[in-house]
């Protein structure tokens, strides 16, 4: 389709960046400095994280909408996670942009998800605008850093004009961006500039009706459902008459009750919409991400968002423990379904089947840390369920079994490479590349199967003694490597239901490491430590010291137990076995055998055993 006009007042662009590089804290800067404030107006720190768990985790989950305007010119600016597992967002937030803001650390330089969210953006022909960022780390080499960015951008077959993109150097939690390192520099102009000279106003076909591609949706307590997106082509006002476009053809009319578009990080009404304007639009139910909201005259579908598949899945049951009910407000297995679903309509990377014969869901998704805040948000919101230990999806290629391949990224010290390589080569995983650095530092590179890294970040980081640091993203499918032991070590299950008491957890140490404390209530078939040995072994933290009218030296002193470290949910989802589940109550999180009751158990291990 032939495109004859532009937008010249505006520009739509994302920020994209690996965990942890401060894109949040720059686009708090880029507010500052736009004038966006006034004047000594108390803002919050990293204005864009809104959701709870994003302030409390230092990270970007959703990605958000915001805008600016620099010497007439409207600069739309969408906030991207930073992490593989929030992959679907990345492709949402790239469906509306014309140009991409990449930032890189000056001291860590491109880490897997910066490949995996720069390759999403060459793919779609977006203008790439490169900003090192952090320079005034002590141990910063933007230079290096610079060298590695281009190697990436050729390795990621860039054309020439995305090679030679704009190279900026910044300091975000300053405020400062320049263009070589020697200049001297106190504002970020230079980059609110740059922008609005190098990344595209938005194209547009004069000829074509209203069109419009939801990207996002929302929701309103006055309004209902929002429809987010980009306009593609044509105009569209307030109360028009329009047409709404589905997966499959299939048409629902709407009246749009609502425009409304991006001002500084909230929402303002307008009267119209233009090409290339981010909107919102109230007034419609039935809308999913992908969908075309078109005229109601000329009807015209444009491409669906295309995102990658899910590569794990989880069970999500209704708790069935005989704690039910206690901490939780929301217990049914048809609030649980809604709730799912809600999220998949929301959230484009997410799937959600039913269990053939079981009360339960399988949750498809990208990786099991976006389980991990899926069902940290559902905690908070009053519900209980019980979720089993993430699994790869396999694939099946003329007969081939195919699994998910992840290329690990992990940089330690030079004296922990080799428990690293053997424990990594254990999990089928190959070195592919070993670099030294300054200061006794490694980095390497290794193939893993994406199972193989499912529990491995609190062992690797006991190996490292906290010292190293590893990311992934995914490489592909490859041919089944085979299996390996996933923990070497079993469960400690009590047998009965009650409270646990000091004299029984004591007693029990030796055995191995305890997650309950005195007080804290089990039940039968519920875990209460990890084994020393690779067998499980039911134990009784309930038992009270006999009473006798004997006195014996030492018999009265007091009983010291060993500090227990809270259970998390990441620790939770990671140390479980096929045959164990996580209990989430929005107070507790316990772990628990599938089948509780013992003679239970050993029925489904001899089926195991005989299968």
């Amino acid at each position: 389709m032939h495109r004859d006009a532009v937008n010249s007042a505006l520009r739509n662009v994302a920020i994209i960046a690996h965990v942890d590089h401060g894109k949040t804290t720059l686009v708090d800067a880029l507010f500052r400095q736009a004038g966006v404030f006034r004047e000594g107006q108390d803002t919050a720190e990293r204005l864009m994280d809104s959701m709870d768990l994003e302030r409390e985790r230092g990270i970007t989950i959703a990605a958000k909408n915001c805008a600016i305007t620099w010497k007439g010119v409207k600069i739309n600016i969408l906030d991207t996670p930073g992490h593989a597992d929030f992959g679907g967002e990345v492709e949402r937030a790239l469906s509306m942009v014309d140009g991409v803001v990449l930032l890189v650390d000056a001291s860590e330089g491109p880490l897997p998800q910066t490949r995996f969210v720069l390759d999403k953006a060459l793919r779609a022909h977006l203008h790439v605008l490169v900003v090192i960022n952090k320079i005034d780390r002590s141990d910063a080499r933007p230079l290096a850093v610079l060298n590695d960015i281009h190697d990436l951008l050729i390795d990621l077959d860039a054309d020439d004009d995305q090679i030679e993109c704009p190279i900026l150097f910044a300091d975000g939690r300053a405020g400062i961006a320049k263009k070589s390192l020697d200049e001297e520099a106190d504002n970020l102009h230079v980059l609110l500039d740059t922008i609005v000279e190098e990344v595209p106003a938005p194209s547009y076909s004069s000829a074509e009706p209203f069109q419009m591609l939801v990207s996002d949706l929302s929701y309103s307590d006055f309004l209902g459902r929002l429809a987010v997106g980009k306009v593609i082509h044509g105009s569209a006002k307030s109360r028009e008459a329009l047409v709404c476009i589905g997966d499959g053809g299939s048409q629902t009319t709407l009246n749009v009750s609502r425009l409304q578009v991006y001002s500084g990080p909230s929402l303002a009404d307008t009267d119209t919409a233009n090409p290339g304007d981010i909107v919102v639009l109230a007034g419609i139910e039935n809308v999913h991400i992908g969908d075309t909201i078109c005229s109601k005259d000329a009807p015209k579908a444009l491409p669906r968002i295309a995102v990658d598949e899910p590569t794990v899945s989880m069970v999500f049951a209704p708790n069935t423990s005989p704690l039910l009910g206690r901490e939780g407000k929301i217990v049914q297995s048809s609030k649980i379904r809604e709730r799912l679903e809600k999220e998949t309509l929301l959230n484009v990377s997410m799937q959600v089947e039913d269990m053939p014969g079981k009360a339960g869901f399988v949750v498809k998704g990208r990786g099991e840390f976006q389980m991990v805040i899926l069902l940290e948000t559902m905690r908070r919101e009053g519900f209980e369920l019980n979720v089993g230990r993430p699994r790869v999806i396999y694939k099946n290629d003329g007969g081939k079994l195919l699994e998910p391949i992840e290329h690990l990224y992990v940089e330690c010290d030079d004296n922990f490479t080799g428990i690293v390589t053997e424990k990594l080569s254990k999990r089928k995983g190959r070195m592919v590349n070993y670099e030294s650095h300054e200061g006794n530092r490694a980095r390497l590179e290794f193939s893993v199967p994406s199972r193989g890294l499912i529990g491995y970040r609190d062992e690797f980081l006991t190996d490292t003694r906290g010292t190293g640091m590893f990311n992934s993203s995914l490489d592909g499918y490859e041919e089944f490597r085979g299996e390996f032991p996933s923990r070497f070590t079993g469960s400690l299950v009590a047998d009965r239901s009650g409270e646990c008491v000091p004299y029984a957890l004591f007693n029990l140490e030796p055995r191995g490491q305890l997650f309950v404390r005195p007080g804290d209530p089990v039940y039968e078939g519920m875990i209460v430590g990890e084994h020393n040995r690779d067998s499980d072994l039911n134990v009784n933290p309930c038992k009270t010291k006999k009473l006798t009218n004997m006195r014996a030296s030492g018999k009265d002193d007091a009983v010291i137990l060993t500090p227990v470290l809270p259970m998390t949910l990441e620790r939770a989802i990671q140390f479980i076995r096929d045959d164990e589940m996580v209990e989430v109550t929005p107070k507790s999180i316990r772990l628990r055998k599938g089948s509780l009751a013992a003679h239970e158990r050993k029925a489904d291990l001899r089926r195991a055993t005989s299968t």
